[in-house]
């Protein structure tokens, strides 16, 4: 998994974090969350705020379903 895989990350981080609204995380915060996952093998160097941003909406999305809209 890398950083272009924006759904897969996004619902790894949904599994991990249910319950916490995507949209209220920092992305300095996601990004080392993302690092930490265990099948993930992208380099810190790789992401930007539009790759950050693309797998928060991936993630959003997930959460939207589960709790709906805040």
């Amino acid at each position: 998994m890398t950083w272009t895989d924006y759904r897969e990350i996004g619902e790894k981080l949904f599994e991990k974090y249910d319950t916490l609204n995507p949209l209220t995380v920092r992305f300095t915060d996601m990004h080392k969350w993302i690092l930490d996952l265990e099948d993930f093998t992208g380099k810190p160097h790789e992401s930007n705020e539009k790759i950050l941003e693309a797998i928060q909406m991936a993630w959003y999305d997930l959460w939207k379903d589960e709790y709906g809209e805040e």
